[in-house]
């Protein structure tokens, strides 16, 4: 989790309350966040990956605010339009194709507040931006902009400027390899023919998004009074929130929030958008879940404690909120506003037994082995998407949709668990090699079941490095099975994501249970790797049930 650390002094002052340390300590506690320390004007706390909108100063105070009641209930931010707009150019449409923008006047800066939101930037591009994959953001002093500003996509050798705290102009291509930033985030666009930029009227750079800012024009000082800032992703309503999140937070700090007009050419949208987002919460849907037999009244004392209004069966929950997505969400802001510790503690009226499942033992066993091959156990997601399991991986599987996906990394459910190892490969392509790891997790398939899928285990390896071959991972599957006591057989088999001649299908008891194979060079390249990478999937929901049948 983010450590954050916090200025007592601000803090209390946007609080508008000052609490005993003891105090102080035992309700941030029970917020939903860690307290790591209070040291003189230092407040260190750990706050919870779902809750980026508190990774700042002003972000924490609020919440804080509204659970200690100084200041409850939804808050208001005032928008007003700036008249200005931004060009989105459709070259950026296969790039990063989506920007959410805004601009905050008459901020008053110091090298205190300078520094906090240097903190609240960065925080958010390790946690909700994901490492700057998700989301990117530029700050800039709006003295130095003259507007339109253009988000458009270019040749990087075509486009120079001088980066951040850089002695010189360098093009795109060579910020990669010789900025710092530009070597830490080189991956999200290396092999692209046209990186992302930010322009304004007058053709000057702003930043090569998502790697850095313009020496120039992308750095506050303390004679700032006014900036502009833009997020940047693959999913607009990812960059709109994280937009939110910034502009509140600058808002706090004595601004006042001005909208953008965004030019997507074939639409036209307005940023930042505060409204607040409409739920509807029944008092007996939290009765029933927490356990408790609340009126209506003190259900709405308690969420104003949580930062939302509510009246007649609807919630409005804050626009810099990422958190709520479905009302169960409700349950768990009631419970933390009610107090964990002020519910009554009851002994079940059932007695039982427990016990660890055999399949749990058993690939608790295959993990254990393959630790004492050195292998380093991964764990992925069960949302991925259609390009990672078919597109990159050169396949056609029947794969099993989400009707509503918020955006296109998560819009299936996996099928198989190669292409998930794959992508863990290539998020880790600056690490050291060899890169040797497995995975056990749930793969889905279509099926004559209740819900029309079905689900099985399995296990992935996969050894990548410049030795890595169809030998190498033969010989950890038939160290594994020999493990098991399992005996097997390997018949030749073709498999579009395997180099023709080194794949073979794995059979337990004339059943097939799994393939071993050396990926093919496309895929390789799909996924950005230049060491051959080897590859072993087995079902071990198959495999335990012939186990068993011996």
């Amino acid at each position: 989790m983010p450590t954050v650390k916090l200025n007592k002094e601000v803090f209390e002052k946007l609080v508008g309350k000052k609490l005993p340390i003891d105090k102080l300590k035992d309700r941030i506690s029970m917020l939903g966040t860690d307290l790591d320390g209070i040291e003189g004007n230092e407040i260190n706390v750990e706050v919870f990956p779902n809750r980026p909108d508190m990774l700042s100063e002003q972000g924490f105070a609020r919440a804080f605010a509204s659970f200690i009641e100084t200041k409850p209930g939804l808050r208001d931010y005032n928008v007003e339009s700036s008249g200005e707009k931004i060009i989105i150019d459709k070259s950026v449409t296969d790039v990063r194709p989506f920007t959410a923008c805004a601009i905050v006047r008459g901020l008053k800066f110091d090298d205190e507040t300078i520094k906090e939101v240097i903190q609240l930037q960065e925080k958010l591009h390790i946690t909700y931006g994901r490492n700057r994959k998700k989301l990117a953001i530029g700050i800039y002093p709006m003295e130095k902009i003259n507007f339109p500003v253009t988000f458009f996509a270019e040749d990087p050798k075509k486009v120079k400027f001088q980066p951040l705290e850089y002695p010189s102009e360098l093009d795109g291509l060579q910020i990669l390899s010789k900025h710092p930033k530009g070597r830490d985030y080189a991956d999200q666009l290396e092999g692209m023919d046209k990186f992302p930029f930010f322009k304004d009227a007058d053709n000057k750079i702003l930043s090569m998004p998502p790697i850095i800012n313009s020496h120039d024009v992308g750095k506050i000082d303390e004679n700032t009074k006014d900036v502009f800032i833009e997020c940047s992703g693959f999913d607009f309503e990812y960059q709109k929130t994280g937009l939110n999140m910034i502009v509140t937070a600058l808002a706090d700090m004595g601004g006042k929030i001005f909208s953008l007009e965004l030019d997507f050419g074939d639409k036209k949208v307005t940023t930042p958008d505060l409204s607040p987002k409409e739920w509807d919460l029944d008092v007996a849907y939290i009765n029933k879940r927490l356990g408790v037999e609340l009126t209506e009244k003190e259900l709405t004392h308690l969420l104003a404690k949580m930062g939302h209004d509510y009246k007649n069966g609807k919630v409005l929950s804050p626009a810099y909120r990422n958190d709520i997505i479905h009302p169960v969400d409700f349950v768990e802001e009631v419970a933390i506003a009610y107090g964990y510790e002020n519910f009554e503690p009851e002994i079940p009226d059932v007695a039982t037994l427990g016990e660890e499942h055999p399949f749990e033992k058993f690939k608790k066993n295959i993990a254990r082995s393959l630790t004492g091959l050195r292998l380093l156990e991964t764990d992925t997601y069960n949302l991925t998407s259609k390009e990672t399991q078919n597109v990159k991986m050169l396949t056609d599987l029947d794969l099993i949709e989400l009707k509503s996906a918020v955006n296109n990394e998560y819009n299936v459910l996996r099928a198989w668990l190669i292409p998930s190892l794959m992508d863990v490969l290539h998020n880790n392509l600056n690490r050291e090699y060899p890169q040797n790891i497995f995975g056990i997790g749930t793969v889905f398939k279509k099926g004559d079941t209740e819900t029309g899928i079905e689900e099985s285990d399995s296990l992935t390896v996969t050894l990548c490095d410049e030795s890595a071959d169809f030998t190498s991972i033969k010989q950890v599957l038939d160290y594994l099975l020999r493990m098991l006591d399992v005996k097997y057989e390997v018949k030749e088999a073709d498999h579009p994501s395997a180099i023709p001649g080194r794949v073979g299908d794995v059979f337990v008891d004339a059943k097939r249970v799994g393939f071993v194979a050396e990926v093919h060079p496309q895929v390789l390249e799909n996924f950005s790797l230049t060491n051959p990478v080897a590859i072993l999937e087995l079902d071990l929901t198959e495999l335990f049930e012939l186990i068993n049948k011996k």
